[in-house]
Protein backbone atom coordinates (compact mmCIF):
# COMPACT_ATOMS: atom_id res chain seq x y z
CA UNK A 1 0.00 0.00 0.00
CA UNK A 2 1.16 3.90 -0.84
CA UNK A 3 0.37 6.71 1.43
CA UNK A 4 -2.92 7.89 2.13
CA UNK A 5 -5.83 8.43 -1.36
CA UNK A 6 -7.58 11.35 -1.63
CA UNK A 7 -10.12 10.03 -3.83
CA UNK A 8 -13.67 11.11 -3.82
CA UNK A 9 -12.56 12.86 -0.64
CA UNK A 10 -15.27 14.98 0.28
CA UNK A 11 -14.46 18.91 0.05
CA UNK A 12 -14.48 21.16 2.64
CA UNK A 13 -17.11 23.85 1.84
CA UNK A 14 -17.62 25.79 5.59
CA UNK A 15 -16.25 25.80 8.87
CA UNK A 16 -18.85 24.09 10.44
CA UNK A 17 -16.97 20.62 8.68
CA UNK A 18 -13.95 21.69 10.67
CA UNK A 19 -15.86 21.30 13.68
CA UNK A 20 -17.61 18.30 12.81
CA UNK A 21 -14.73 16.45 12.19
CA UNK A 22 -12.81 17.24 15.38
CA UNK A 23 -16.50 16.72 17.55
CA UNK A 24 -17.11 13.73 15.57
CA UNK A 25 -14.66 12.23 17.88
CA UNK A 26 -16.80 11.52 21.56
CA UNK A 27 -17.83 8.58 22.95
CA UNK A 28 -19.87 6.90 25.49
CA UNK A 29 -17.40 6.26 28.22
CA UNK A 30 -17.75 2.52 27.80
CA UNK A 31 -15.78 3.22 24.35
CA UNK A 32 -12.82 5.26 25.74
CA UNK A 33 -9.37 3.79 24.84
CA UNK A 34 -5.87 4.36 25.62
CA UNK A 35 -3.86 5.24 22.57
CA UNK A 36 -0.03 5.19 24.03
CA UNK A 37 2.50 6.43 21.05
CA UNK A 38 6.38 6.48 21.98
CA UNK A 39 9.76 7.18 20.08
CA UNK A 40 13.54 6.01 21.05
CA UNK A 41 16.75 6.91 19.24
CA UNK A 42 18.55 3.46 17.17
CA UNK A 43 22.48 3.31 17.16
CA UNK A 44 24.76 1.09 16.23
CA UNK A 45 26.80 -1.26 18.74
CA UNK A 46 30.04 -0.73 17.95
CA UNK A 47 30.12 3.11 17.41
CA UNK A 48 26.81 4.13 18.84
CA UNK A 49 25.91 6.53 16.22
CA UNK A 50 22.54 6.57 14.43
CA UNK A 51 21.47 4.44 11.81
CA UNK A 52 20.88 5.64 8.25
CA UNK A 53 17.93 5.04 5.63
CA UNK A 54 19.81 2.66 3.62
CA UNK A 55 22.07 0.03 3.33
CA UNK A 56 21.99 -3.46 5.34
CA UNK A 57 22.32 -2.01 9.00
CA UNK A 58 19.83 1.10 8.12
CA UNK A 59 16.63 1.49 9.23
CA UNK A 60 14.38 0.62 5.98
CA UNK A 61 16.02 -3.07 6.98
CA UNK A 62 14.70 -2.97 10.60
CA UNK A 63 11.43 -2.64 9.19
CA UNK A 64 11.47 -4.92 6.33
CA UNK A 65 12.64 -7.15 9.10
CA UNK A 66 9.69 -6.18 11.27
CA UNK A 67 7.25 -7.64 8.22
CA UNK A 68 7.82 -11.44 10.05
CA UNK A 69 5.66 -11.19 12.74
CA UNK A 70 2.55 -9.70 10.47
CA UNK A 71 3.10 -5.75 10.12
CA UNK A 72 2.20 -4.74 6.56
CA UNK A 73 4.74 -2.36 4.81
CA UNK A 74 4.02 1.19 3.85
CA UNK A 75 5.77 2.60 1.03
CA UNK A 76 6.15 6.28 -0.69
CA UNK A 77 7.77 6.15 -3.88
CA UNK A 78 9.00 2.67 -3.11
CA UNK A 79 10.53 2.78 0.12
CA UNK A 80 9.22 1.42 3.13
CA UNK A 81 8.52 4.10 5.49
CA UNK A 82 6.02 2.54 8.04
CA UNK A 83 4.46 -0.60 8.80
CA UNK A 84 0.62 -1.39 10.12
CA UNK A 85 -1.06 -4.22 12.01
CA UNK A 86 -4.34 -4.29 12.91
CA UNK A 87 -5.29 -0.48 15.04
CA UNK A 88 -1.30 0.16 15.12
CA UNK A 89 1.88 1.37 13.23
CA UNK A 90 5.48 1.92 13.40
CA UNK A 91 6.53 4.64 11.92
CA UNK A 92 9.85 7.10 11.21
CA UNK A 93 10.20 10.40 12.78
CA UNK A 94 13.02 12.57 10.78
CA UNK A 95 16.17 11.36 11.81
CA UNK A 96 14.93 7.67 11.91
CA UNK A 97 13.66 7.65 15.60
CA UNK A 98 11.33 4.85 15.63
CA UNK A 99 7.76 5.55 16.74
CA UNK A 100 5.03 3.02 17.88
CA UNK A 101 1.69 4.03 17.74
CA UNK A 102 0.05 1.96 19.80
CA UNK A 103 -3.15 0.69 19.11
CA UNK A 104 -6.73 2.30 20.85
CA UNK A 105 -6.59 -0.36 23.87
CA UNK A 106 -9.24 -0.75 26.74
CA UNK A 107 -6.96 -1.10 29.84
CA UNK A 108 -3.10 0.13 30.52
CA UNK A 109 -2.25 -3.71 31.47
CA UNK A 110 -3.08 -4.02 27.94
CA UNK A 111 -1.01 -1.20 26.96
CA UNK A 112 1.95 -1.85 28.67
CA UNK A 113 1.81 -5.68 27.49
CA UNK A 114 1.67 -3.90 23.76
CA UNK A 115 4.73 -2.04 24.39
CA UNK A 116 6.68 -5.01 25.80
CA UNK A 117 6.10 -7.07 23.00
CA UNK A 118 7.06 -4.15 20.41
CA UNK A 119 10.05 -3.96 22.01
CA UNK A 120 10.95 -7.64 21.85
CA UNK A 121 10.29 -7.85 17.81
CA UNK A 122 12.40 -4.51 17.74
CA UNK A 123 15.08 -6.16 19.72
CA UNK A 124 15.04 -9.42 17.50
CA UNK A 125 15.54 -7.96 14.52
CA UNK A 126 17.61 -5.34 15.85
CA UNK A 127 20.17 -6.85 17.85
CA UNK A 128 21.23 -9.61 14.09
CA UNK A 129 22.24 -6.26 12.77
CA UNK A 130 24.22 -4.71 15.63
CA UNK A 131 21.38 -2.26 16.80
CA UNK A 132 19.88 -1.44 19.51
CA UNK A 133 17.55 1.83 21.19
CA UNK A 134 17.76 3.97 23.41
CA UNK A 135 14.60 6.17 25.32
CA UNK A 136 15.30 9.58 26.33
CA UNK A 137 14.19 12.77 25.28
CA UNK A 138 17.04 14.35 23.28
CA UNK A 139 19.82 12.70 21.69
CA UNK A 140 22.92 12.60 24.15
CA UNK A 141 26.03 12.07 21.85
CA UNK A 142 25.93 13.62 18.53
CA UNK A 143 25.35 16.99 16.80
CA UNK A 144 22.55 17.91 15.03
CA UNK A 145 24.72 17.72 11.49
CA UNK A 146 25.39 14.13 12.20
CA UNK A 147 21.86 13.04 12.31
CA UNK A 148 20.61 10.94 9.35
CA UNK A 149 17.41 12.24 6.75
CA UNK A 150 14.73 10.06 6.20
CA UNK A 151 13.20 10.26 2.71
CA UNK A 152 9.67 11.30 3.93
CA UNK A 153 8.36 13.78 1.76
CA UNK A 154 6.87 16.02 4.60
CA UNK A 155 10.01 16.14 6.46
CA UNK A 156 12.10 18.15 3.71
CA UNK A 157 8.97 20.31 3.78
CA UNK A 158 9.21 21.06 7.28
CA UNK A 159 13.51 20.52 7.20
CA UNK A 160 13.26 24.14 4.96
CA UNK A 161 10.92 25.73 6.76
CA UNK A 162 12.08 25.36 10.27
CA UNK A 163 14.84 27.42 10.56
CA UNK A 164 12.67 30.14 9.02
CA UNK A 165 10.67 30.20 12.58
CA UNK A 166 13.05 29.26 15.26
CA UNK A 167 16.28 28.36 16.05
CA UNK A 168 15.83 24.86 16.96
CA UNK A 169 13.37 22.75 14.91
CA UNK A 170 15.91 21.00 13.37
CA UNK A 171 16.83 19.35 16.87
CA UNK A 172 13.15 19.33 17.68
CA UNK A 173 13.03 17.36 14.24
CA UNK A 174 16.03 15.09 14.81
CA UNK A 175 17.26 14.69 18.04
CA UNK A 176 14.08 14.52 20.25
CA UNK A 177 11.91 11.50 21.43
CA UNK A 178 8.91 11.66 23.33
CA UNK A 179 5.80 9.23 25.34
CA UNK A 180 2.40 10.62 24.74
CA UNK A 181 -1.23 9.37 25.38
CA UNK A 182 -4.16 10.14 23.29
CA UNK A 183 -7.37 9.65 25.42
CA UNK A 184 -11.19 10.02 24.35
CA UNK A 185 -13.60 12.32 25.44
CA UNK A 186 -17.70 11.88 25.66
CA UNK A 187 -18.58 15.71 24.80
CA UNK A 188 -17.37 19.20 24.46
CA UNK A 189 -18.37 19.68 28.13
CA UNK A 190 -16.04 16.61 28.99
CA UNK A 191 -13.05 17.91 26.33
CA UNK A 192 -13.26 21.52 27.70
CA UNK A 193 -12.62 19.89 31.04
CA UNK A 194 -9.92 17.31 30.37
CA UNK A 195 -8.16 20.05 28.46
CA UNK A 196 -7.47 22.51 30.90
CA UNK A 197 -6.43 20.02 33.59
CA UNK A 198 -4.18 18.53 31.59
CA UNK A 199 -3.03 21.84 29.89
CA UNK A 200 -2.47 22.86 33.66
CA UNK A 201 -0.68 19.53 34.43
CA UNK A 202 1.50 19.07 31.63
CA UNK A 203 4.62 20.68 33.10
CA UNK A 204 4.44 17.86 35.94
CA UNK A 205 4.05 15.83 33.38
CA UNK A 206 7.73 17.39 32.00
CA UNK A 207 9.20 17.20 35.41
CA UNK A 208 7.99 13.50 36.30
CA UNK A 209 9.20 12.28 32.92
CA UNK A 210 12.38 14.98 33.20
CA UNK A 211 15.16 12.36 30.86
CA UNK A 212 17.32 15.12 28.56
CA UNK A 213 19.97 16.20 30.54
CA UNK A 214 22.66 15.75 27.84
CA UNK A 215 23.60 17.62 24.51
CA UNK A 216 26.94 16.66 22.76
CA UNK A 217 28.21 14.88 25.45
CA UNK A 218 28.05 17.09 28.02
CA UNK A 219 25.57 18.35 30.54
CA UNK A 220 23.17 21.35 29.02
CA UNK A 221 22.01 23.04 32.03
CA UNK A 222 19.01 21.48 31.93
CA UNK A 223 16.82 18.13 32.81
CA UNK A 224 14.34 18.36 30.04
CA UNK A 225 16.08 19.67 27.01
CA UNK A 226 13.56 18.65 24.76
CA UNK A 227 10.60 20.39 26.60
CA UNK A 228 13.10 23.46 26.51
CA UNK A 229 13.22 22.80 22.55
CA UNK A 230 10.16 22.95 21.86
CA UNK A 231 10.27 26.72 22.97
CA UNK A 232 12.28 27.67 19.78
CA UNK A 233 10.51 25.68 17.48
CA UNK A 234 7.68 27.50 15.64
CA UNK A 235 5.84 29.63 18.18
CA UNK A 236 3.37 29.70 16.00
CA UNK A 237 2.23 26.07 16.18
CA UNK A 238 3.16 25.44 19.96
CA UNK A 239 3.14 26.39 23.73
CA UNK A 240 0.44 26.64 26.27
CA UNK A 241 -3.24 27.85 24.19
CA UNK A 242 -4.17 30.28 26.99
CA UNK A 243 -6.98 30.82 24.93
CA UNK A 244 -7.99 27.23 26.04
CA UNK A 245 -8.83 28.49 29.93
CA UNK A 246 -11.44 31.59 28.53
CA UNK A 247 -14.71 31.33 28.90
CA UNK A 248 -16.53 29.79 25.94
CA UNK A 249 -13.65 27.51 24.83
CA UNK A 250 -14.87 24.53 22.88
CA UNK A 251 -14.68 23.03 19.71
CA UNK A 252 -15.39 26.17 17.60
CA UNK A 253 -12.55 27.86 19.26
CA UNK A 254 -9.56 25.34 18.43
CA UNK A 255 -10.88 25.32 14.94
CA UNK A 256 -9.81 29.08 14.55
CA UNK A 257 -6.85 28.31 16.26
CA UNK A 258 -5.78 25.60 13.47
CA UNK A 259 -7.15 28.26 11.00
CA UNK A 260 -4.26 30.75 12.73
CA UNK A 261 -1.47 27.56 12.20
CA UNK A 262 -0.11 27.96 9.15
CA UNK A 263 -0.05 25.32 6.78
CA UNK A 264 2.86 22.60 6.16
CA UNK A 265 1.96 20.78 2.81
CA UNK A 266 -0.70 18.93 0.75
CA UNK A 267 -0.02 15.35 0.31
CA UNK A 268 -1.41 13.85 -2.91
CA UNK A 269 -0.80 9.80 -3.08
CA UNK A 270 3.22 9.70 -2.41
CA UNK A 271 3.34 13.32 -3.32
CA UNK A 272 3.67 16.59 -1.33
CA UNK A 273 2.86 20.08 -2.86
CA UNK A 274 4.68 22.98 -0.48
CA UNK A 275 2.69 24.84 1.05
CA UNK A 276 4.91 25.87 3.80
CA UNK A 277 3.51 29.04 5.56
CA UNK A 278 0.40 29.55 3.56
CA UNK A 279 -2.93 29.88 4.81
CA UNK A 280 -5.71 26.99 5.64
CA UNK A 281 -8.48 30.16 5.28
CA UNK A 282 -7.18 30.94 1.61
CA UNK A 283 -7.14 27.36 0.69
CA UNK A 284 -10.68 27.05 1.94
CA UNK A 285 -11.35 29.95 -0.53
CA UNK A 286 -9.75 28.01 -3.17
CA UNK A 287 -6.99 30.45 -3.07
CA UNK A 288 -3.79 28.59 -1.72
CA UNK A 289 -1.16 29.98 -3.89
CA UNK A 290 0.71 26.48 -3.76
CA UNK A 291 -2.88 24.61 -4.85
CA UNK A 292 -5.04 27.52 -6.89
CA UNK A 293 -8.44 26.94 -7.75
CA UNK A 294 -8.51 23.74 -5.39
CA UNK A 295 -10.69 23.00 -2.64
CA UNK A 296 -9.44 21.12 0.60
CA UNK A 297 -10.44 17.51 1.45
CA UNK A 298 -11.59 16.34 5.08
CA UNK A 299 -8.18 14.74 4.58
CA UNK A 300 -6.22 17.58 4.25
CA UNK A 301 -8.11 18.95 7.59
CA UNK A 302 -6.73 15.63 9.42
CA UNK A 303 -3.30 16.01 8.10
CA UNK A 304 -3.29 20.38 9.16
CA UNK A 305 -4.33 19.06 12.72
CA UNK A 306 -1.08 16.81 12.82
CA UNK A 307 0.90 19.79 12.49
CA UNK A 308 0.07 21.55 15.39
CA UNK A 309 2.01 20.82 18.21
CA UNK A 310 1.31 22.61 21.60
CA UNK A 311 1.89 20.87 24.65
CA UNK A 312 -1.70 19.38 24.75
CA UNK A 313 -3.18 19.01 21.07
CA UNK A 314 -6.99 18.16 20.04
CA UNK A 315 -7.58 15.73 17.10
CA UNK A 316 -10.82 13.70 17.86
CA UNK A 317 -9.29 13.08 20.91
CA UNK A 318 -6.53 14.57 23.27
CA UNK A 319 -2.97 13.89 22.82
CA UNK A 320 -0.82 14.55 25.87
CA UNK A 321 2.48 16.19 24.50
CA UNK A 322 4.80 17.20 27.60
CA UNK A 323 7.09 14.01 28.43
CA UNK A 324 10.60 12.98 27.38
CA UNK A 325 10.46 9.08 26.47
CA UNK A 326 12.33 6.40 29.05
CA UNK A 327 12.52 3.09 29.64
CA UNK A 328 9.78 0.52 29.01
CA UNK A 329 8.29 1.02 32.34
CA UNK A 330 7.52 4.63 31.81
CA UNK A 331 6.56 4.44 28.79
CA UNK A 332 3.56 2.09 30.39
CA UNK A 333 3.45 5.44 33.35
CA UNK A 334 2.79 7.74 30.95
CA UNK A 335 -0.07 6.71 30.00
CA UNK A 336 -1.46 5.43 33.67
CA UNK A 337 -0.93 8.92 35.20
CA UNK A 338 -2.83 10.80 32.65
CA UNK A 339 -5.84 7.77 32.10
CA UNK A 340 -5.86 8.03 36.33
CA UNK A 341 -6.37 11.65 36.35
CA UNK A 342 -9.07 11.64 33.83
CA UNK A 343 -10.85 8.72 33.12
CA UNK A 344 -12.51 8.78 36.46
CA UNK A 345 -14.48 11.29 37.28
CA UNK A 346 -14.00 11.78 41.14
CA UNK A 347 -10.03 12.17 39.78
CA UNK A 348 -11.05 15.00 36.98
CA UNK A 349 -13.04 16.46 39.63
CA UNK A 350 -10.00 16.54 41.92
CA UNK A 351 -7.28 17.74 39.76
CA UNK A 352 -9.74 20.31 38.34
CA UNK A 353 -9.39 21.64 42.42
CA UNK A 354 -6.02 21.47 42.13
CA UNK A 355 -5.36 23.46 39.29
CA UNK A 356 -8.46 25.73 38.80
CA UNK A 357 -6.92 29.11 40.43
CA UNK A 358 -3.65 28.51 38.56
CA UNK A 359 -3.14 31.81 36.75
CA UNK A 360 -1.64 32.38 33.52
CA UNK A 361 1.81 34.04 34.55
CA UNK A 362 1.97 30.94 37.05
CA UNK A 363 1.25 28.28 33.95
CA UNK A 364 3.82 30.23 32.02
CA UNK A 365 6.29 30.49 34.80
CA UNK A 366 5.67 26.54 34.96
CA UNK A 367 6.29 25.85 31.72
CA UNK A 368 9.55 27.74 31.40
CA UNK A 369 10.95 26.85 34.72
CA UNK A 370 10.14 22.91 34.45
CA UNK A 371 12.80 22.56 31.39
CA UNK A 372 15.53 23.57 33.96
CA UNK A 373 14.54 23.15 37.47
CA UNK A 374 11.70 20.37 37.11
CA UNK A 375 11.08 19.10 40.75
CA UNK A 376 12.97 21.86 42.29
CA UNK A 377 11.27 24.85 40.59
CA UNK A 378 10.13 27.26 42.89
CA UNK A 379 5.80 26.94 42.72
CA UNK A 380 3.66 28.78 45.48
CA UNK A 381 4.58 27.76 48.94
CA UNK A 382 6.42 24.38 47.55
CA UNK A 383 7.91 23.38 44.96
CA UNK A 384 6.84 21.30 41.60
CA UNK A 385 7.56 18.29 43.81
CA UNK A 386 4.53 18.91 45.86
CA UNK A 387 2.46 19.11 42.73
CA UNK A 388 4.01 16.12 41.43
CA UNK A 389 3.20 14.25 44.51
CA UNK A 390 -0.28 15.70 44.83
CA UNK A 391 -1.36 14.69 41.12
CA UNK A 392 -0.25 11.36 41.41
CA UNK A 393 -2.19 10.60 44.46
CA UNK A 394 -5.13 11.69 42.36
CA UNK A 395 -3.92 9.22 39.43
CA UNK A 396 -3.61 6.84 41.82
CA UNK A 397 -7.29 6.73 43.35
CA UNK A 398 -8.66 7.11 39.66
CA UNK A 399 -6.97 3.97 38.85
CA UNK A 400 -7.44 2.35 41.85
CA UNK A 401 -11.51 3.31 41.43
CA UNK A 402 -11.06 1.84 37.57
CA UNK A 403 -10.55 -1.05 39.13
CA UNK A 404 -8.98 -2.71 35.65
CA UNK A 405 -7.26 -5.81 37.09
CA UNK A 406 -4.71 -8.13 35.19
CA UNK A 407 -4.52 -11.96 35.56
CA UNK A 408 -3.02 -11.97 39.06
CA UNK A 409 -5.35 -9.24 40.60
CA UNK A 410 -3.57 -6.17 40.05
CA UNK A 411 -4.96 -2.99 39.35
CA UNK A 412 -3.67 -0.45 37.07
CA UNK A 413 -1.93 1.76 39.82
CA UNK A 414 0.94 -0.80 39.60
CA UNK A 415 2.27 1.04 36.01
CA UNK A 416 2.58 4.48 38.28
CA UNK A 417 5.38 2.74 40.85
CA UNK A 418 8.19 3.82 39.01
CA UNK A 419 6.70 8.24 39.36
CA UNK A 420 6.16 7.07 42.73
CA UNK A 421 9.55 5.90 43.58
CA UNK A 422 11.06 9.18 41.52
CA UNK A 423 8.61 11.72 43.68
CA UNK A 424 9.64 9.65 46.67
CA UNK A 425 13.22 10.33 45.82
CA UNK A 426 12.70 13.83 44.82
CA UNK A 427 14.85 12.82 42.25
CA UNK A 428 14.32 12.55 38.36
CA UNK A 429 15.09 10.49 35.71
CA UNK A 430 18.15 12.92 34.34
CA UNK A 431 19.40 13.90 37.57
CA UNK A 432 20.35 10.39 38.15
CA UNK A 433 22.17 9.97 35.09
CA UNK A 434 23.86 13.32 35.58
CA UNK A 435 24.65 11.87 38.94
CA UNK A 436 26.25 9.02 36.63
CA UNK A 437 27.81 11.27 34.46
CA UNK A 438 29.83 13.12 37.03
CA UNK A 439 30.40 9.49 39.13
CA UNK A 440 30.99 6.44 38.08
CA UNK A 441 30.94 6.93 33.97
CA UNK A 442 34.28 9.85 34.88
CA UNK A 443 32.34 12.58 32.75
CA UNK A 444 31.11 10.31 29.66
CA UNK A 445 28.40 9.43 28.20
CA UNK A 446 28.44 6.51 26.09
CA UNK A 447 27.27 4.16 28.70
CA UNK A 448 24.29 5.60 28.79
CA UNK A 449 23.68 3.44 25.54
CA UNK A 450 24.38 0.40 27.21
CA UNK A 451 22.85 0.88 30.38
CA UNK A 452 19.83 2.05 29.73
CA UNK A 453 19.27 0.82 26.34
CA UNK A 454 15.49 -1.59 25.67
Amino acid sequence: MSGSSHVEEPLIESRNQLVDYLSSGTRERDDWRIGTEHEKFGFHFDDLRPPTFDGERGIEALLKGLVQFGWTPVEEHGRVIALTRDAASVSLEPAGQLELSGAPLENLHETCREASSHLREVRAVAEPMGLGFLGMGFQPKWRRDEMPWMPKGRYKIMREYMPKVGSLGLDMMTRTCTVQVNLDVASEADMVKKFRVSLALQSIATALFADSPFTEGKPNGFLSYRSHIWTDTDNDRSGLLDFVFEDGFGYERYVDYLLDVPMYFIQRGDNYINAAGQSFRDYMAGKLPAHPGHLPTLQDWADHTTTAFPEVRLKKYLEMRGADTGPWNRICALPAFWTGLLYDDSALDAAWDLVKDYSLEELHALRNGVPRQAFKLPFRKGTVLDVARQALQISAHGLARRARLNDVGSDETIFLSPLMELVEAGETPAERKLALYHGVWGGNVDPVFREFAY
